[in-house]
């Protein structure tokens, strides 16, 4: 998986955690304001039908107060008393009813075909005895009822809200009730909307996320984009200064063949050539042509020894990367007549040849660097092996240059970056410092990349050592 992508899904995922995780308790507490909010609707609702109930049955025992409160107990003042009461009614549906506490039916203005019938044993859907417990509860003073019973309106089974009195004298119970099925439907509508309110939050909820994922992507994409044309842009200069290098590297190689070795091996084969036409007539000075084309051979074979030695130090692989630090930092002494010295652990470790080479190739063009730039008298080379790491360090005594602005510049600083992706090709690092007093560059191999070896002891080189 990709860097970029690890990073976006680690902006995406604590994004859509915590999202969910809001949604989940928005969720939770709107359902909890709802069914706080519904109690208390139902609480209040019921509360104002039990007070209306209480005020109309109030009126009723006042419509028959004429009567029963004046002693008249014969039944023509009942009569007269059930005919006010079948008169007395409240909407479509609001009525009293009269039964005895035997449970026969005495009035009923909405269903006069109960009228006259004992209805004790009678149940409503639930099962409960309708009449015994209104019976029971006007018996205990009066009270509510909650039970079920037709509509007479629409002919459907209701919940029904009932409230009676007993007028024992008469061994009367005198009662009314409110159809709740509008505090049902209230409720179901308040359901409804809160469910509806639910939906619209977690909707946005869900939008916002969306939106952040899209927000993220985008940044990521465009992050992806920039990064990929920088890397093409580094690669592409790459490429050319390898390109430069390799034919730089060649026009060198041509110009020394050329100018050293090819002309030494011409002259060498003009004197075999003129040994052998005077060998007949003039052995003494053939003998000395042939001494003379020798001497010529053993230079163009020193020659070419040290253009091999200059392509890689064969001690790099023979005695390791302290000899050759060694000798690279002669041959630049000598070179530039830049005093060089060069700080080598006591105790060395073998290094893997990967580490070797990419710990000399930095060591090489940072001396380069030192003698094409910085105008300095003194550099310094370092090379430090511990338990947690490798460092090398190069430094030197010269001017110093704008670090910010050539790493700024995409056409500059291409040796530096070289040195930089070098050491990350192994897991190492790679710091520059640089003021008016000098520059100093620090190459870092972890141990994890340079694994541990058994200790050897260095070359008595492994000391200070100034290099003329």
């Amino acid at each position: 998986m990709h860097l970029k992508t690890k990073v976006i899904l680690l902006a995406v995922v604590p994004l859509a955690l915590t999202l969910f995780a809001i949604a989940t308790a928005v969720f939770h507490e709107e359902r909890l304001l709802a069914q706080r909010e519904r109690a208390l609707v139902e609480s209040a609702t019921m509360e104002a039908k039990r007070s209306e109930l209480r005020h109309y049955v109030e009126l009723a025992m006042s419509a028959v107060e004429p009567w029963y409160g004046q002693g008249q107990d014969d039944e023509a003042a009942r009569k007269a008393a059930l005919a006010r009461l079948a008169r007395l009614d409240y909407g479509q549906d609001g009525y009293f009813f009269v039964y005895d506490l035997d449970g026969r039916n005495l009035m009923h203005p909405r269903q006069p075909e109960l009228v006259g019938h004992n209805l004790w044993e009678l149940r409503d859907r639930r099962g409960q005895p309708t009449i015994q417990q209104l019976i029971a509860t006007a018996r205990n003073g009066g009270g509510y009822v909650d039970y079920v019973w037709d509509k007479p309106s629409t002919g459907a089974a209701e919940r029904k809200l009932g409230y009676v009195v007993s007028l024992p004298r008469w061994n009367w119970m005198i009662g009314t009730g409110i159809y709740l099925d509008d505090v049902s439907a209230t409720l179901d509508q308040l359901d409804r909307q809160s469910a509806a309110n639910i939906e619209r939050t977690l909707a946005w909820i869900a939008g916002c996320a969306l939106f952040g994922v899209v927000v993220i992507g985008s940044c990521g994409l465009v992050l992806n984009l920039s990064e990929h044309r920088i890397a093409n842009e580094k690669l592409r200069q790459l490429a050319h200064q390898v390109v430069q290098s390799q034919e730089d590297e060649r026009a060198r190689l041509s110009r020394e063949l050329h100018d050293g070795s090819s002309q030494t091996l011409v002259s060498i084969k003009l004197l075999v050539e003129t040994a052998a036409a005077q060998i007949g007539a003039d052995p003494a000075g053939a003998r000395q042509q042939l001494d003379t084309a020798l001497a010529r051979i053993q230079s163009a074979t020193q020659e070419l020894r040290e253009i091999s030695h200059r392509l890689r130090p064969p001690m790099l692989d023979v005695l390791g990367l302290p000899a050759a630090l060694m000798r690279l930092a002669a041959e630049f002494s000598g070179d530039t007549g830049i005093h060089t010295e060069v700080q080598l652990p006591d105790h060395a470790r073998d290094l893997p040849e990967h580490v070797i080479t990419v710990l000399f190739r930095v060591t090489q063009e940072a001396l380069a660097n030192v003698a094409r730039h910085s105008g300095a008298t003194r550099a310094w080379v370092a090379l430090a092996q511990n338990e947690g790491d490798i460092a090398l360090s190069v430094r030197d005594n010269g001017l110093g240059f704008n670090l910010a602005a050539v790493q700024h510049d995409g056409r500059a600083g291409i040796g530096l970056r070289n040195m930089r992706e070098r050491l990350e090709s192994i897991g190492g690092s790679f710091a520059i410092r640089s003021a008016a007093t000098g520059t100093e560059v620090e190459a870092r191999v972890p141990r994890a990349a340079a694994l541990p070896w058994p200790a050897k002891s260095a070359p008595a080189a492994a000391r200070w050592m100034q290099q003329a």
